[in-house]
């Protein structure tokens, strides 16, 4: 799939934008707080319906405006797709091929991003907050029931840690509104827990090669899910719900004390061992990177090999942060089959085929002009 067309209007620092891109690589050179990156974000919010680098919303609302709106055509192999995605300060409205989306779960997917930005390189080392928001928005892309699921649980946990607080202030003392929350709570938890356990054995299935050919055959690199319940993927349902059940029993004193819940999906990590070793901890700062760089080729063919077709991929001022071999890995890998945005400052030092046949745009103070 590709982006053919992309609208942009009141976003950002761009009152008006329209581009026409073409289906491999697209190259935008500009200076920094020009806007080019404001550009590669509002092809991902206009996939994900949110944003990769805030969360609040009206962020991405030109200054003094009321809404901003994004429009992309894209091309897909079954069909044409017409995407619109309107963000003002009462919330969102989604449109898929004209047609109001009620709810965002079922628009979410319907066009296939993989972002790879230098706070990605952050994957290995940044916190678990980092970790758990990378397999939700991946999970999210290729299974809407996932994001119903997620949802789900975001309104039970937040009614649960409610409840909690006024347990703790001793506001409330009849804890069976307790018992029905948390049964409630695990009921979503084991669906979550079990589709990422089954999305991180097929991420590990695309990971580890890639990361065996970047390191030159002399790594192997091994993703391990570490749930806050001690639970494994080979565990039947009804024993991660028991598992669940006696956490919770267990941990229950301690929840009440601090009024917040202390288990479930929203507290898991994930861990990158590289040849038996955790490479957060022991790994080096190539390492690191290899391992960041290794996931997200890893997700782009897992998109593949999910929905038949390869996702959009952008590459946010992200090249000039890898060296030269792992650039050219990178480059190599999408070459010809993966429609790919590039921002950076300079192509100087880049010395690769991908880069010279691409379209090119430059982005000055909102607005962007094509080149080749």
């Amino acid at each position: 799939m590709y982006i053919k067309e992309l609208q942009l209007t009141n976003y950002r620092n761009y009152p008006k934008l329209e581009a026409e891109f073409e289906d491999k690589v697209n190259v935008i050179l500009g200076e920094n707080a020009q806007g080019k990156t404001n550009v590669m974000e509002s092809i991902y919010v206009l996939a994900m319906a949110k944003s990769h680098r805030t969360s609040n919303d009206k962020d991405l609302i030109r200054w003094e405006q009321e809404y901003a709106k994004i429009e992309g055509r894209i091309h897909k192999r079954m069909s044409p797709l017409s995407l619109q995605l309107v963000v003002s300060k009462k919330g969102k409205k989604a449109k898929s091929n004209h047609l109001e989306q009620k709810k965002l779960s079922q628009y979410v997917g319907s066009m296939n991003v993989v972002m790879f930005a230098p706070e990605d390189l952050n994957l290995v080392k940044g916190s678990p907050q980092v970790r758990r928001r990378f397999i939700d928005m991946e999970i999210g892309q290729v299974s809407p029931v996932y994001l119903h699921d997620l949802s789900q649980f975001q309104k039970i946990l937040g009614q649960r840690n409610q409840y909690l607080k006024l347990l703790q202030m001793k506001r409330q003392t009849d804890q069976t509104m307790l018992d029905v929350l948390t049964e409630q709570l695990i009921e979503v938890a084991v669906k979550i827990v079990t589709k990422r356990f089954e999305f991180l054995r097929l991420l590990q299935k695309w990971a580890e090669p890639i990361h065996n050919g970047i390191s030159r055959g002399l790594e192997t690199l091994e993703i391990m899910y570490k749930p806050s319940v001690e639970v494994s993927e080979e565990g039947q349902l009804s024993k991660i719900i028991e598992a669940y059940e006696e956490k919770f029993a267990k941990i229950r004193d301690r929840e009440l004390d601090r009024g917040i819940t202390l288990a479930g999906p929203h507290r898991d990590d994930l861990a990158f061992n590289v040849n038996g070793k955790d490479v957060q901890t022991y790994g080096s700062q190539g390492q690191q990177r290899t391992t960041a760089l290794s996931l997200k080729l890893a997700e782009i063919e897992l998109i593949y090999s999910e929905i038949g077709e390869y996702p959009i991929l952008l590459l946010d001022d992200v090249l000039s942060e890898l060296d030269d071999y792992r650039q050219s890995h990178l480059l190599n890998t999408i070459q010809g089959k993966v429609q790919t945005f590039v921002t950076t400052t300079s192509v100087e030092g880049i010395n690769h085929e991908t880069l010279k046949q691409a379209a090119t745009f430059t982005v000055t103070a909102g607005e962007m002009t094509k080149l080749k």
